[in-house]
């Protein structure tokens, strides 16, 4: 819902027929094939964002190599830094990508918010999402911000630190 809410189309790859049965999500279309078949199906455009969820590196590492080829404008998945560290590892070893492919994933998916439930998961990982389509990098601490709103941020700083407060 919160990612329909930001006018994003929502695709969820799951090649188990065992969940197709009582899929009911609004607003979302379940795609029944190998994440690495459905993102080929999707031909990725620069508006495009995939995002691994399933912790199972047989379904995501494939999903994300394909992903990685394409002009998708934000890849990320979901796990620990030692998980990413060790998924960037394998992409590099074993699949044809060069560095800078795999530098283009975010992982750990999401802005690092301290999410611990599903939804602020979801909230960390659409924040990041949408600071990119928006171009900025929430990860740069304000290096792509607005060099105007800096200024004024910097003078209201000083005029700030003048008065005391």
């Amino acid at each position: 819902m919160m990612a329909q809410a930001l006018a994003y189309r929502v695709y969820i790859c799951d090649p188990r027929g065992k969940y197709a049965e009582g899929w009911d999500v609004p607003g979302t279309e379940r795609i029944a094939a190998m994440p690495d078949d459905a993102v080929s199906q999707l031909a990725l455009d620069p508006r495009s964002a995939v995002v691994a969820l399933t912790h199972d590196p047989k379904l995501d590492d494939l999903a994300l190599l394909e992903a990685l080829k394409s002009p998708a404008f934000y890849i990320g998945a979901l796990g620990s830094q030692a998980n990413n560290n060790k998924r960037r590892e394998r992409l590099l070893q074993y699949f044809d990508l060069a560095p800078a492919e795999v530098d283009r994933l975010h992982g750990p998916v999401g802005l690092p918010i301290g999410s611990r439930t599903p939804p602020e998961i979801a909230i960390s990982i659409l924040a990041e999402m949408t600071a990119l389509k928006n171009g900025r990098n929430p990860r740069r601490a304000g290096k792509d911000d607005d060099p105007h709103l800096a200024a004024s941020n910097e003078a209201d700083c000083r005029h700030s630190a003048r008065r005391g407060q």
